[in-house]
């Protein structure tokens, strides 16, 4: 079985779609075809070779993806998928049985592809880890990202108060749309102004660099900063004389750390969620598969708003 396929053939070259002859699956591996995947900055980092370095190369990217098998719409996710074996960027795969998700009938196939990662981020940070309830004042940081945008669709399905930050002006009112009662648009000097008399009791980081610090300081006390990323800088300065005098809760989040079996069990919940409209993950735009490349330059500058979807069956021009 021939498909398209794009390759990493050297870590920090650009991709290459090429054709491929797909192996006989063996074992438990079945064949699946795929019609969406997504693009998550982790595959950009395994592009890198900042993200499983040892991983095989050549080798096929991509960690998430929807499509069919055995006529039955699937996700595909985890189980090495990208990262120790060939990946989900082609028009069918090789992969482990166990790696399929069943979708609910009322969720999109584009939709699907971006849950993976974004839907049970979003989904496990909110309700899981910061516990949100109707109570709360949420501020999410990077509200215009793909995690981002699906936490306040999260957090306002709850039915909490949700502030949304963006360093775009032109990006306020689709955060607005996604459900934000209110948006901040500051860079992160001008964050903590933009904060003044602000005091959220819970927070939602997927930035880091120098986002964070600012917006210990604006919360109140007892609250809860779950930091998801640091898609502004690995590093940065907390002020720690307001982190433990106003008791606030710090709690990472790092998905890699849990199994797969824990994974799926929070997919099939989000994407129940998404059926149900307590979720919503915003597509920013759907690309063919031979303008991946661009899709890593939208990442690395931060100009998506949502996620950023590969039609896998629309191989382009490579």
């Amino acid at each position: 079985m021939h498909v398209q396929a794009a390759r990493l053939v050297a870590h920090g070259q650009p991709l290459v779609v090429q054709q491929l002859e797909l192996a006989e699956p063996a074992g438990r591996d079945v064949i699946v075809n795929i019609a969406y995947a997504g693009v998550n900055p982790v595959d950009m980092y395994a592009a890198e070779g900042r993200v499983a370095a040892d991983g095989p190369v050549p080798r096929t990217l991509g960690t998430e993806a929807a499509g069919t098998f055995e006529g039955q719409p699937v996700i595909i996710r985890g189980y090495g998928i990208g990262t120790r074996r060939d990946g989900l960027w082609a028009s069918a795969a090789v992969v482990p049985r166990a790696a399929l998700v069943p979708v609910p009938a009322d969720v999109s196939l584009q939709a699907a592809a971006a849950m993976g990662v974004v839907g049970v981020t979003a989904w496990r940070t909110v309700t899981e880890l910061a516990e949100v309830t109707s109570a709360d004042t949420v501020l999410v940081l990077g509200a215009s990202g793909g995690v981002g945008s699906t936490i306040v669709s999260v957090a306002s399905a709850i039915g909490a108060t949700v502030i949304g930050h963006t360093g775009q002006q032109d990006s306020a009112g689709w955060v607005s749309e996604r459900g934000a009662d209110q948006v901040v648009v500051a860079d992160a000097a001008g964050l903590g102004d933009a904060l003044a008399g602000l005091h959220p009791t819970a927070v939602f980081d997927g930035l880091g660099d120098g986002f964070t610090g600012p917006a210990i300081e604006a919360m109140a006390p007892r609250g809860r900063l779950v930091l998801y990323g640091a898609s502004a800088g690995p590093a940065g300065q907390l002020p720690l004389l307001a982190l433990y005098r106003k008791g606030i809760s710090l709690r990472g989040y790092g998905g890699l750390q849990d199994s797969d079996e824990v994974i799926d069990a929070s997919l099939r919940q989000a994407l129940q969620a998404l059926a149900a409209g307590r979720l919503a993950v915003a597509i920013d735009t759907v690309l063919p598969l031979a303008e991946v490349n661009d899709a890593f330059t939208r990442i690395r500058e931060r100009t998506a708003r949502g996620k950023i979807v590969l039609d896998v069956r629309q191989a382009g021009d490579s």
